[in-house]
């Protein structure tokens, strides 16, 4: 029974930072279980064994007193178990007091329970009536150590509780100053982009107009450069067609002139033809006519010879054909080709001239 403070004790200074609540509450009822029993069986033993003592010593008539004595020396001990297990629960000190009285009645109650034995020299008595004296003395110095090693035990939780809550707080404080420094960072990355993204369209408007504006002075300029070179094209139009229709009317009027010198030319000349041809004409029909009849067939060649220039000369078939000596068929046949070239000459220079 007496062994659970001990093993309490143990656990508590050897373990005291892995020590739980629940833990300690049980090694504090634990403790202030074994503390009271021993406490319980200590005074029962003291009263049942001082009594006697006392009553042997006590005059006759005041017997009756007997157990008063180790009543009273047993209350001090309750009195400073349970003192010293509230100053360690709280963690406080009275001084060297408590442990005089501790001393003093633990030393008391032990020599109340030995004297009877020692009196009639029983050691082993003595021996047997120590025992529970020494267990109250010792177990009330140790359950004082046990108690302040609980209550430093609970202290150190709570400051380390108190040190976790601390950090915890500490922790979230930075994590929300962190959150806000990052939102606030977001916030004006947010604005940048948003005051970034207004000027780049602000300046995409400004090219924008300025390039619309660009394109209509452009625009514009091109329209007045092809609106000049227009002008420009149609008056060296103008005046490139006044050139040519003076050049054509140039050419026209010498044409014209050349076509009228040609013309005369022309007429001249054939004038001076008809007038040779008629002088050939003559000259020959006068040679023809002096050359009278033929009286034999003259060579074809001389023949075709003399028909041509009876065809020249206006002789009749019959005059030709007795100046050739060929039968009239003949000559009527080269006189109807003689015709045909004539013709044909005839048409020639009015296809050339036109």
């Amino acid at each position: 029974m007496f062994t659970a403070p001990l093993v309490v004790f143990t656990a508590a200074r050897s373990g005291v930072r892995g020590v739980d609540e629940q833990t300690l509450r049980q090694a504090e009822r634990v403790l202030s279980v074994g503390t009271w029993l021993i406490v319980a069986g200590a005074i029962v033993f003291s009263v049942l064994t001082v009594t006697p003592l006392v009553r042997s010593v006590t005059p006759d008539g005041w017997e009756w007193t007997a157990p008063i004595l180790p009543i009273v020396v047993d209350a001090a001990v309750v009195i400073v178990v349970r003192l010293d297990a509230v100053l360690a629960h709280v963690g406080g000190r009275a001084g060297g007091w408590p442990v005089l009285l501790r001393w003093m009645t633990g030393l008391m109650t032990l020599g109340l329970n030995t004297a009877g034995s020692a009196l009639k020299e029983d050691w082993v008595g003595v021996a047997v009536h120590a025992v529970a004296p020494l267990l109250l003395i010792v177990s009330s110095e140790a359950s004082l150590a046990y108690r302040r090693a609980l209550a430093a035990a609970v202290a150190d939780r709570e400051e380390r509780e108190r040190e976790a809550e601390a950090a915890r707080e500490q922790a979230e404080y930075e994590r929300e100053q962190r959150e806000r420094a990052e939102r606030e960072a977001a916030a004006d990355r947010e604005d940048r982009r948003e005051r970034e993204r207004r000027e780049h369209e602000a300046r995409l408007a400004r090219e924008a107009h300025e390039h619309t504006a660009t394109l209509a002075r452009e625009q514009a300029e091109a329209a007045r450069e092809r609106e000049r070179l227009r002008l420009e094209h149609e008056q060296a139009a103008r005046e490139q067609a006044a050139r040519e229709r003076e050049q054509e009317r140039r050419r026209t009027e010498e044409q014209d002139r050349e076509r009228t010198r040609r013309e005369a030319a022309e007429r001249t000349r054939r004038e001076q033809q008809e007038r040779q041809r008629r002088e050939e004409i003559e000259r020959r029909r006068a040679a023809l006519l002096a050359a009278g009849p033929a009286t034999e067939k003259l060579p074809e060649s001389t023949a075709r010879e003399s028909v041509a220039a009876a065809f020249e000369a206006g002789l009749t078939i019959r005059q030709a054909a007795d100046l050739c000596g060929w039968s009239v068929g003949w000559v009527t046949t080269r006189y109807q080709e003689l015709r045909s070239g004539q013709a044909e000459r005839e048409r020639e220079p009015a296809g050339v001239a036109s």
